[in-house]
């Protein structure tokens, strides 16, 4: 069983950064894809990146050269560097993993709890 705890969010000005972390218990997490899913109020939920095991990454057209996605699987974590925020990008966002990679919430095996961004104009 893979339990996945993501943190780093807050509240950021328009073009600031800020850093998500998905921290993960379980020895399996290094061989998991990896994923972030956002959801604004009153939107659907949407997939931002992907991170394979080896650290094949491919993100949303919306976030690319924004919003970085890497791993240090020694650390069983996962990062979403998030720079030049807008306030479009506020959203509770929220990690996920897999055996194979997912860009759809449901089909992840495991799903963490998400973390409030939220960027003032």
């Amino acid at each position: 069983q893979v339990q996945l705890v993501e943190s780093g969010g807050g509240f950021v000005q328009a073009g600031g950064s800020l850093r998500l972390s998905c921290a993960a218990s379980g020895r399996t997490f290094g061989s998991l894809h990896v994923s972030w899913f956002r959801q604004a109020p009153g939107k659907e939920r949407e997939f931002v990146a992907t991170i394979s095991p080896r650290g094949t990454t491919y993100a949303a057209d919306f976030v690319k050269g924004r919003f970085p996605i890497s791993r240090e699987n020694a650390k069983n974590t996962v990062y979403l560097q998030m720079n030049s925020l807008k306030p479009e990008d506020t959203a509770i966002y929220y990690c996920a993993a897999a055996r194979y990679s997912r860009t759809n919430w449901n089909d992840n095996d495991y799903w963490g709890q998400g973390t409030q961004v939220t960027v003032s104009s």
